[in-house]
């Protein structure tokens, strides 16, 4: 996740959101009849944290998963292969773009479909790269850093969610899981060396940027998104992101209330918190549909003191957090 706030977005229509977002609303009015208890007999998969974690651990035994790097290369047939054994179709989107030395890098979204026939869809996403400089560290910022809470966790709570769903037990409901690429390697650093090494790129969230633009399938809609970014650290507190509470209030409510219902009250706060530009933004603006982010930042807009340093490595990851917000992703799935 980068370290970029308070961005305003750009090119969206407001009044035309709205009107997607309360026929969105509208649609689902009709299941506000369905009772506790009908809920409390709804099958929902037990999310394992313990698989969850290996998860984490085996994107982080590669090493930092930098684009070009022999790291990314392995972990992307591992993603790829982790989807296809759990019983997603998956593509791989290619793209490409240039840093800021002007060196071109290719790079690869990774597309996961389960229940493809299905009309209503849920995306699920989270990005897979990690940053190439410890910017934030006192020592060895030149190097790439681990990513295991920034990068792996969010990738390892959806392939477990991966795991979990049986595409009959969806019924009506499709789920779509991306994992998007060159999210994490912007501009933005306090260390102006590092900035006119030319090595890092014009724009966060480049893939993102490229599928919102050019998805996987022609007009391609969600009923709503989710992204998962930073999900993994101990005593993490998921704030309301405010592009969340803007474009995706009524499904903000929901996932929120679904986890606190659920005993992870402690994670999922009833408090503002910023507006974050990542990945759920080109999509919020190109794609047109209600999309939230989920990710762990403090009441004072900071990001963990791990953050773009080498402290965010495996010792980060708490199977209690991967598990609040697991679960929680996958009773929202297993509602609908």
């Amino acid at each position: 996740m980068n370290n970029k706030i308070f961005y305003y977005l750009r090119g969206i229509s407001l009044l035309a959101f709205i009107i997607i977002l309360t026929n969105s609303c509208d649609t689902k009015s009709g299941s506000s009849e369905v009772t506790r208890e009908e809920i409390s007999n709804i099958y929902v998969p037990e999310f394992n944290s313990d698989s969850a974690f290996s998860f984490v651990e085996n994107q982080v035994g590669f090493g930092p998963r930098v684009p070009g790097s022999e790291a990314h290369a392995r972990c992307l047939e591992y993603l790829d292969g982790k989807l296809t054994e759990f019983g997603a179709k998956v593509t791989r989107q290619k793209f490409s773009a240039s840093n800021n030395a002007g060196e071109s890098f290719s790079f690869t979204n990774i597309i996961g479909v389960f229940n493809p026939n299905a009309q209503k869809r849920i995306l699920l996403a989270a990005h897979w790269d990690t940053r190439i400089f410890a910017d934030k560290d006192s020592t060895r910022q030149a190097e790439p850093i681990d990513g295991a809470n920034d990068g792996a966790s969010g990738v390892a709570v959806l392939l477990e969610v991966a795991r979990q769903i049986v595409a009959d037990s969806l019924g009506n409901v499709g789920v779509d899981i991306i994992f998007f690429d060159a999210e994490d390697n912007g501009a933005a650093s306090q260390n102006l060396q590092l900035i006119e090494s030319g090595k890092l790129f014009p724009n966060w969230c480049l893939g993102s940027r490229y599928w919102a633009q050019n998805p996987h399938k022609p007009n391609y809609s969600a009923y709503y998104g989710i992204l998962l970014d930073m999900v993994g650290a101990k005593n993490a507190k998921f704030h309301y992101e405010l592009y969340s509470k803007e474009y995706a209030p009524r499904i903000l409510r929901h996932v929120w209330n679904i986890g606190k219902e659920l005993g992870y009250s402690q994670f999922f706060i009833d408090r503002d918190g910023a507006p974050i530009e990542d990945d759920h933004v080109p999509i919020i603006e190109h794609r047109r549909f209600p999309m939230i982010d989920i990710i762990d930042f403090d009441q004072n807009l900071t990001f963990g003191d791990y953050h773009h340093t080498h402290k965010d490595n495996i010792d980060v990851i708490s199977k209690e957090t991967l598990k609040a917000v697991g679960q929680t992703v996958l009773t929202v799935i297993y509602r609908e």
